[in-house]
């Protein structure tokens, strides 16, 4: 295997990438319009993306929740699989048809440069890198089946019933490598039905048939602690390059051979 083989039947289903900032002022239109004269080699449609936030009021009285919705520019692709988003608060990229890590790299270049440029922020606040895949072999139907395509530490506690004899029907996990405080790799792992990510979503996706999967969900991030460094793409890449590293030799120690080989390498 090549330390940096991407493969044919690939289980990604959804990778993005933020780097966060001090909150600045919203763009104006005329700063909008020259971020996407910026950027439009690469993603030259316009989308807004509108986030919403709920927030309860805890109490006695309590009301109806208090919905906002914040409204960010975002471009897309031609094809609607790739996308940049300026937020107040954050630069973020993603993509539902992962080709290579350098792609996303000169995307993320290409918009700081860009924004620095048009509406400079201060500083770099976090770095994140986050994979999500969907690992999907056609004739697993059970927990246990699991075995042979995902590690056991993994897979789950595919051997324990209860003592009325029920079977394992599901199984979830969160695991946190490092330090959540500076650097860090959050995996999220389990069993789910359907999708992790929504086919109806703005980014467009490979639709499989819905079905049981094995989410592997790697959320790999770098936090500022004494000093808030400029966002400059040197400061942003170096960092951003470690994270990936660490995302993609975790997701390696993960799998099994067999999944690799009969799976991601070939389809089966």
């Amino acid at each position: 295997m090549s330390e940096r083989e991407v493969y044919p039947n690939s289980p990604l289903a959804l990778v993005a990438i933020e780097v966060r900032h001090p909150t600045a002022a919203p763009l104006s239109s005329t700063q909008e319009a020259e971020i996407k004269r910026g950027v439009a080699s690469v993603t030259p449609l316009s989308k807004p993306a509108h986030v919403q936030t709920v927030t309860i009021t805890a109490g006695l009285n309590l009301g109806k929740p208090d919905v906002s919705t914040q409204t960010s520019p975002r471009f897309m692709s031609r094809d609607k699989a790739l996308s940049v988003t300026f937020r107040d608060d954050a630069l973020v990229v993603e993509t539902t048809r992962y080709e290579r890590y350098e792609v996303l790299r000169k995307l993320v270049t290409l918009a700081l440069k860009v924004r620095q440029n048009v509406a400079p922020v201060d500083g770099i606040e976090r770095v994140g890198i986050r994979y999500i895949n969907e690992v999907r072999v056609p004739y697993v139907e059970t927990p246990t089946n699991w075995q042979d395509w995902v590690r056991p530490a993994l897979s789950g506690p595919t051997t324990l019933k209860t003592p009325t004899g029920l079977d394992l029907n599901s199984w979830q996990g969160v695991t946190l490598f490092g330090d959540p405080t500076q650097e860090a790799s959050l995996v999220r792992h389990g069993l789910h039905e359907g999708y992790a990510v929504n086919p109806g979503g703005d980014l467009r996706r490979k639709t499989p048939p819905p079905g049981p999967f094995f989410l592997i969900d790697i959320d790999s991030f770098w936090l500022s602690t004494e000093e808030t460094p400029a966002a400059t793409p040197e400061n942003t890449l170096t960092c951003l390059d470690r994270l990936n590293t660490s995302a993609r030799e975790l997701f390696e120690s993960v799998i099994t051979d067999r999944l690799r080989n009969e799976v991601l390498r070939n389809g089966i």
